[in-house]
């Protein structure tokens, strides 16, 4: 879902057809700020990305005539958008159908659009006045890159011309969509049986360099493991959840100034986790919190000072 980040901009992850009748979507970070007047895109959460990476792609909100409801126009993209500026149309995809109305909800109300009623006679057309509302007022209603600007219909539009790395950090979104909770192929109905709970990326800190990349969680009754990739059979990591003393909602995060940052710790070490929402990152911690509590059993978690506090399961 569209959430505001630290910066008081609406963000989140979005598909995007770049290449306009390509059919081919790819997975972008998308970034609306109203104080600028852009819709900005990007490869990956840009505190994700080298300081200093550029966005693949951006739109200037005065140049947006309309947004709505493209389903029945690609139908066979899955919760699918269009943005009209100029001449341009701009398809993309959202994650489920709550994702696509907030979406297109808060991009007409940052462009001050008026949709016309279909059936009305002589009415007006769409109209862009100036932005007055908070990213809260809206809701509550790597590597260089080549870019080519085009003069479409009146409208600049920037693009990147050549990408390095792409499918990088997840970037690149392939074939079927895959759900948050959804397991990788290569987990055969034997290993769905044993009590999966939660899967999908999300980024953590390095251990010794400190660095930030994207990683497949999965979450079963006894462990969190993370893969490089959705495709890999062997972890790089699994956490025993007997070992995990507490999970929560990292209150240090000023310090690393990053959006939906939990923690679990153990004993030898703290793990630091991104999420790409503030829903993902709540579930998160709800489902490692009740696996714990499900593994040992309240009794045993406080008294084995694992105790979870009410506060560690918002």
């Amino acid at each position: 879902m569209p959430y505001v980040d630290r910066s008081n901009r609406i963000c989140g992850f979005l598909d995007v057809e770049e290449n306009e009748g390509s059919g081919r979507f790819l997975r972008r970070y998308f970034i609306l700020d109203t104080q600028q007047g852009s819709l900005l895109w990007y490869m990956d959460n840009p505190q994700n990305l080298p300081i200093g990476a550029e966005n693949v792609g951006s739109l200037k909100l005065t140049y947006i005539s309309k947004v709505s409801d493209a389903t029945k126009l690609r139908p066979k993209a899955e919760f699918c958008f269009v943005i009209n500026a100029g001449m341009r149309k701009f398809y993309l995809q959202a994650n489920d159908q709550q994702d696509l109305v907030e979406w297109i909800s808060v991009l007409n109300k940052a462009t001050k659009i008026t949709v016309p009623k279909s059936g009305e006679s002589h009415a007006p057309q769409p109209q862009i006045q100036s932005h007055g509302e908070t990213p809260q007022d809206l809701l509550g209603a790597m590597k260089q890159v080549s870019y080519k600007t085009e003069i479409i219909g009146g409208v600049p539009i920037i693009t990147a011309t050549q990408e390095q790395g792409e499918g990088h950090n997840g970037a690149e979104r392939g074939g079927r969509r895959r759900g948050q909770n959804q397991l990788p192929f290569f987990l055969s109905r034997g290993a769905q049986d044993q009590a999966l709970i939660k899967a999908g990326f999300c980024v953590k800190q390095g251990a010794v360099m400190k660095n930030w990349k994207r990683r497949y969680f999965m979450l079963d009754e006894n462990a969190v493991s993370y893969f490089k990739s959705d495709l890999d059979r062997e972890p790089l990591k699994v956490i025993p959840l007997k070992e995990v003393h507490k999970v929560q909602e990292c209150k240090q995060s000023d310090l690393m100034m990053r959006d939906n940052l939990f923690e679990v710790v153990t004993q030898s070490r703290t793990f630091y986790v991104q999420s790409d929402s503030p829903e993902d990152m709540h579930s998160w911690i709800k489902a490692i919190s009740g696996a714990i509590v499900a593994q040992r059993g309240p009794g045993r978690s406080a008294a084995t000072g694992a105790a979870l506090t009410s506060q560690d399961w918002v």
